[in-house]
């Protein structure tokens, strides 16, 4: 069976790096002992696409609106399949439930609108 990944786009304000970071290590905890098969959070090093066959591809940072001071970040769970990730999803999130009074009054280190996720089914793995 195919594996599932679910994959994040977002920009983070370079001085909120490592609040971000931070809040990525909780969520990596959670995550993997919930079940899931990876965790990876990665930070936008090389970002200017080569031209390729007299075209360019478009940029990380225009495509997710990222402005001068800020940085995009790919991130993403690996999971068995999709109904693994909906088990372990729901657990994650019940727990979260559990220590909301904790996250209350937390601010998300980043703006929620130059954020993009989506549910990916694993096509093509090395």
């Amino acid at each position: 069976m195919a594996k599932y990944v679910d994959g994040f786009v977002l920009v983070v304000p370079n001085d909120k790096t490592d609040e971000y970071k931070k809040m990525a290590e909780e969520g990596r905890d959670a995550w993997m002992k919930h079940g899931a098969l990876a965790y990876y959070e990665c930070r936008g090093d090389d970002l200017i696409p080569q031209e390729t066959g007299g075209e360019k591809a478009r940029a990380f940072p225009d495509m997710a609106g990222a402005k001068e001071g800020e940085t995009v970040w790919f991130s993403f769970i690996i999971f068995q399949s999709k109904e693994h990730r909906d088990q372990v999803n729901a657990k994650v999130m019940e727990e979260m439930g559990k220590q909301a009074e904790k996250y209350k009054d937390m601010q998300m280190p980043f703006d929620m609108k130059h954020m993009a996720y989506g549910g990916f089914l694993a096509e093509v793995e090395g």
